[in-house]
This record gives structure tokens, sequence and C-alpha cells, in this order.
């Protein structure tokens, strides 16, 4: 498994936008890709962070991101973005999150 850590400023008033086109976005990538899903976050540094599981990296460039639906789900949130900050991957090491369905 592999994880990519995005971030983002987003523009006051868009955060709405960016979250249900955010949420668009990583529906259709579990569905036509195989991602394993991802979560939002809002910091308390005012910073949005996405957290993205793949089961591997070629799995995630392989994504299908060029269908319409998608490309204009993207640029809802390109639009609702001042700043986009590098994303950083991630190798789980130790992983202790509990499964919400499994309860």
């Amino acid at each position: 498994m592999i994880i990519y850590l995005y971030r983002w400023k987003l523009k006051a008033g868009k955060e709405e936008q960016f979250q249900k086109a955010w949420a668009y976005v990583t529906e259709q990538l579990r569905e036509k890709s195989g991602s394993l899903g991802s979560r939002l976050h809002l910091g308390d540094d005012g910073i949005w962070y996405g957290y993205a599981q793949w089961p591997t990296a070629e799995h995630r460039s392989n994504s299908k991101l060029d269908h319409p639906e998608i490309v204009q789900a993207r640029e809802l949130m390109k639009d609702a973005t001042l700043e986009g900050l590098p994303s950083v991957t991630l190798q789980p090491t130790n992983d202790y999150l509990i499964n919400r369905t499994a309860l």
C-alpha cells in the first residue's frame, strides 16, 4: 500500500465547493481506478489535508482522471484553491487505525 498526502489553502467561501468536488473525485477513483479511498481533514493551521490510499503507485499513476465528470470536479477543486502545496508520498510502516466498517 502507498499513501499520498495532499495539502491546500482554500479560498474563503469556497470550502463547500471544494469538499463536494473532492468527495466526487474520491468516489470515482474508488469505483473506476481501484483507489482504496481517502480522507479530507481541516488542520488547525487552516490548511486542508487529503490522505489517499492506493494498492500501489502504479495503480495511482494509471488512474482514470480523464473522465469528463472527474475533469470537471477537479476544475471545481482548482477554482476553490488559493494555493496547492507539494504532495508527499508516504510508505506505511505501522498501522493502528481502526476500520469503522469492522465495528
